[in-house]
Parts: structure tokens; C-alpha cells; sequence
């Protein structure tokens, strides 16, 4: 599983002009999976996720995570994350996991989610056509690969 994982101060997401989800304070999760992941990728990228220390404590330094902060969450699925462009100019897409597995895979990665973060996760539609806004803080992005844990 990849992820893109972007500290906002807001972000929705927008499917056929009205506005399924938003969050103020929080994460906007972009989610890649592939075939090979599994409940053991989830389980380790959740976790890590929620202990990310990227949110300003007292003193205005990154020390506090995403339950510290009381912040939000919205998980969009991306399938484009899993992109090889190693030959020609047109990315290939062979890794990304077909809805049958990446769809069972998707809803249980929320649901590991807000167990760890102890509230409801906001999420877009699986395979839709989507509108994602965002307000990036700092910018913090952080780029996770569950596969090659740095």
C-alpha cells in the first residue's frame, strides 16, 4: 500500500458537484493498493499513520499526531499512485490492485483507521470521478510505502 498523506487546515471531496465529504483540521489521504497488500499492511500503515508526530504542540514544534491534535481524516482512493513510468511516456498501471481485491482491501484500511483514531473517517467513492480540495498546512506531505518501511 502507498500513501500520500498531505496536513491540511481543510479539504472535501466533490462527486458530481455536491460536496460527499470534508474535514477541517486533519489528513487528506490519498491510498494506493496493489495486489500483494494485506491485512498486515494495513494494520502497520494505520498505526503508523496515527502516530505521525507532524502537528505543532505548545511550542509550535511537531510533536503532536493526528488523535494529539483531535484532527480529521479523509481517505480518496488512488489507484495513479501505483504508476510505473519506466518505459515509454504513457504510465502503466499493471501493479494497482483490480476492484475485487482493492475494494474489500480499501474498506478495511477506514475501518482499521477509525479504530485507531477513535472517530468516523471521511472518505470520497471508490472508483468515482472526484473533485478533491485541499488547504495544505506547512505543506506536510509525507509519502508511505508499506512495502518499503523507511
Amino acid at each position: 500500500m502507498r500513501v500520500v498523506i498531505q496536513r491540511v487546515k481543510e479539504a472535501s471531496v466533490t462527486i458530481e458537484g455536491k460536496v460527499v465529504s470534508s474535514i477541517g483540521n486533519g489528513f487528506l489521504i490519498l491510498l494506493g493498493i496493489e495486489n500483494e497488500d494485506s491485512k498486515e499492511d494495513i494494520d502497520w500503515l494505520a498505526g503508523k499513520i496515527v502516530k505521525l508526530r507532524v502537528f505543532a504542540d505548545e511550542n509550535d514544534a511537531m510533536n503532536n499526531s493526528i488523535v494529539d491534535s483531535k484532527g480529521d481524516i479523509i481517505v480518496v482512493s488512488q489507484f495513479t499512485l501505483h504508476a510505473s513510468t519506466k518505459k515509454g511516456n504513457r504510465p502503466s498501471f499493471i501493479k494497482a490492485a483490480r476492484p475485487e481485491v482493492a475494494i474489500p482491501l480499501y474498506k478495511t484500511f477506514i475501518m482499521q483507521l477509525e479504530n485507531e483514531l477513535g472517530k468516523k473517517v471521511q472518505t470520497g467513492e471508490f472508483g468515482a470521478m472526484m473533485d478533491v480540495s485541499l488547504i495544505n498546512d506547512g505543506p506536510v506531505t509525507i509519502a508511505i510505502d508499506s512495502k518499503n518501511r523507511e
